[in-house]
């Protein structure tokens, strides 16, 4: 069976699922309310949180980041991505307080100064996002540095996914089932493709959702997803793109729960007569 090891968790086949709490872009710039995400993802029972880092003049060309664009931060693109971007000085109060709650963190790197950036801390594993799949070079940089690597396949062929496990290689490998619309509707998500990859790649597949709600991250589990990935916030209403896709601690709590009892829910698959029916087939069936 297809594991792969993060940390001190297996996750693949017949391992709990492994579940990632998406952090991402949504603490606003704020060290404080990071922290508040990680306790929520902690007080939920995430294994893991999430956070994006870019170089900021290498991911965007000057005529991107100086694009009109009003913000919390100011007037122009290149305010809002510099006003998101966290430092050393962020991460380092990030990585101590990760550690103190207990919970693993992790960050899905857009450049390789980035990936040099985050080999300053002690990270389990890198996330390979959906508009990075096709950037070979990043791809290969990422895997020198020898840690597990979540491939996220928002917005991407068949062909596409084919030639980025080329680049990578399966060692270590889990591919996220995804689909990049921010919330996505139900016609979007083909959840089915996560047996279809699981068919074809051999490898721990995951999914990571952009839905309102809960069922569809639900079903994943139940379709053969070890692990989960979902966009986390204070407050769906926020100020922030990812905002509105994102799960608040009510939502969070009850997908987590839900996605743990759905192995016991499944079962094993042989048909028995549990103990709790006999009463009543004593007391229905008139042959027994």
């Amino acid at each position: 069976m297809a594991k792969v090891k993060i940390a001190n968790r297996y996750v693949g086949d017949s391992s709990p699922c492994f579940i990632v709490a998406e952090i991402g872009i949504n603490h606003n710039g704020s060290v404080e309310q990071a922290k508040k995400l990680i306790d929520i993802a902690v007080t939920t029972g995430c294994d893991a949180v999430k956070f994006q880092k870019r170089t900021i003049d290498i991911v965007y060309t000057k005529e991107e980041l100086a694009k009109e664009r009003k913000s919390i931060f100011g007037n122009t693109n290149g305010d809002l991505k510099r006003g998101l971007e966290f430092g050393i000085k962020e991460y380092k109060e990030i990585d101590k307080y990760c550690k103190k709650k207990g919970i693993l963190w992790f960050a899905s790197c857009w450049d390789e100064k980035s990936v040099d950036f985050m080999e300053k801390f002690d990270i389990p594993c890198y996330k390979i996002a959906s508009a990075s799949l096709t950037d070979d070079n990043l791809l290969r940089y990422t895997r020198s540095k020898g840690k597990p690597i979540l491939l996220s396949t928002g917005m991407s062929t068949m062909e596409e996914i084919r030639h980025a496990v080329k680049v990578l290689g399966k060692k270590d490998l889990i591919i996220y089932h995804c689909t990049s619309t921010y919330p996505s509707n139900s016609e979007e998500m083909n959840l089915n493709v996560i047996k279809t990859l699981k068919e074809e790649f051999g490898c721990p597949i995951g999914y990571s959702g952009h839905e309102r709600g809960l069922t569809p991250s639900i079903l994943a589990v139940a379709l053969g997803a070890c692990s989960v990935e979902r966009h986390i916030t204070l407050d769906r209403t926020n100020w922030g793109s990812d905002q509105a896709a994102s799960l608040e601690i009510s939502g969070l709590y009850h997908m987590v729960r839900d996605i743990r009892q759905t192995p016991l829910i499944l079962g094993d698959g042989e048909k028995v007569v549990y103990e709790r029916e006999i009463p009543i087939i004593n007391k229905l069936r008139r042959v027994k």
